[in-house]
């Protein structure tokens, strides 16, 4: 069920007061993420069934959004736990014991999930292909060796959800539950992106950490491992939200920018300009417009990938150009770290960039729409009537 609106500003606000120390260092943003913990916020989706409340992906999807607004790289982190309280809500993958025990765990403090796939070599599961990272068994369980990187928050997880392959003959791939703080555990801290700085997305390096034989999700024949792309599209379309509330918070700089500045010249507040309303409307047609896209789309109930990835290309390369006008129209001081909006402008340039990338996301609905008009040319070949028939998804 949805959360409180009172709830989900007042925790978006302690955020954004910790976000541009965040931002700076670039240290395990703890205050933001004690915040949703305390909130409720991080175990959201828990089941009813293990007495949790059980918000949908719309739902988490408006969590997410005021989460964003406050600070997205701590939206970020708390994404991945709760869509993992999701998808055992749905796929009940988990071993029983170790999610109950798990869920006891956050009840002391921020319960911290994140999945560790991506490697140097490998790049993005998205774009297909096999870990290097391998678990071999042991007398009492698995032994974990290889190098992950992009790991969201590694610092403060508690667990890595680790994606490997198994040394049996035919090799297995699962995720294996790696606590943090075992030894052999190394984070390498090499994160220094543009943007979402305090997410601490480093590598991280297993060697020889053991855990126990059970804790395991999803072991499958290496030849049904492959990451579906479509499958996961509504779930990607719902943490593009995030990036819908860093678009907001950098909407409403500008317009406190625009009634808070007063030109000599001019006698009165630039939000009176017919400049400065123009700009504020185009701004406002691409952000609200996504937010439309997005809520819409999650809201429909429908299981269309390509709708769900058309929403997100469409949703997510607005939300960048409405902030980009935003600065843009401010000038100078909107290049300034003071007015916030330089970060904002920073942190929405990775919006696309979680997998599947846009490319990859673009080559499916191309392949889907070859599908479509190959299905309708065998349709129509029947009537012989000469007429193409475009259909629309």
């Amino acid at each position: 069920m949805p959360h409180d609106t009172t709830v989900l500003n007042a925790t978006a606000r302690v955020l954004a007061e910790a976000a541009p120390e965040a931002d700076r260092t670039g240290q395990f943003p703890w205050t933001g993420i004690r915040a949703v913990h305390e909130s409720g916020l991080l175990e959201s989706t828990v089941a009813v069934r293990y007495g949790g409340g059980g918000a949908n992906l719309a739902d988490t999807a408006h969590i997410l959004a005021a989460l964003g607004r406050g600070d997205p790289s701590v939206a970020l982190i708390s994404a991945m736990t709760i869509f993992n309280h999701l998808g055992q809500a749905g796929k009940n993958h988990w071993p029983e014991d170790l999610y109950i025990r798990l869920l006891a765990e956050g009840k002391q403090r921020p319960l911290l999930l994140n999945a560790a796939r991506v490697e140097p070599e490998l790049g993005s599961p998205a774009r297909g292909g096999l870990p290097a990272t391998r678990a071999r068994r042991t007398a009492n369980g698995w032994s974990i060796t290889g190098r992950k990187r992009f790991v969201t928050g590694a610092h403060g997880l508690t667990h890595f959800l680790v994606w490997a392959h198994t040394d049996e003959t035919p090799t297995r791939v699962g995720t294996f539950v790696v606590p943090n703080g075992l030894p052999g555990i190394r984070v390498i801290e090499n994160w220094s992106s543009l943007g979402m700085r305090a997410t601490g997305s480093h590598d991280v390096e297993y060697t020889d950490v053991e855990i126990p034989a059970e804790d395991v999700l999803d072991l499958n024949d290496a030849t049904v491992a492959q990451q579906d792309n479509r499958a996961h599209a509504a779930l990607t379309l719902a943490l593009t939200a995030l990036y819908l509330g860093v678009a907001e918070a950098a909407q409403a700089a500008f317009i406190r920018f625009a009634h808070e500045r007063v030109p000599t010249n001019l006698g009165h507040p630039i939000a009176r300009t017919e400049r400065f309303v123009t700009l504020s409307g185009e701004i406002d047609l691409l952000v609200s417009g996504a937010r439309q896209i997005i809520f819409g789309a999650l809201e429909a109930g429908q299981s269309d990938a390509e709708k769900f990835i058309r929403a997100r290309l469409i949703a997510g390369r607005q939300l960048r150009e409405a902030v980009q006008i935003a600065v843009r129209g401010i000038g100078n001081p909107g290049l300034s770290a003071d007015l916030g909006l330089e970060r904002h402008f920073r942190d929405i340039q990775s919006v696309l960039v979680h997998a599947p990338q846009e490319d990859v996301s673009i080559s499916i609905l191309g392949r889907a729409a070859f599908d479509r008009w190959n299905r309708d040319e065998t349709a129509l070949s029947s009537y012989s009537t000469g007429v193409p028939v475009l259909k629309t998804a």
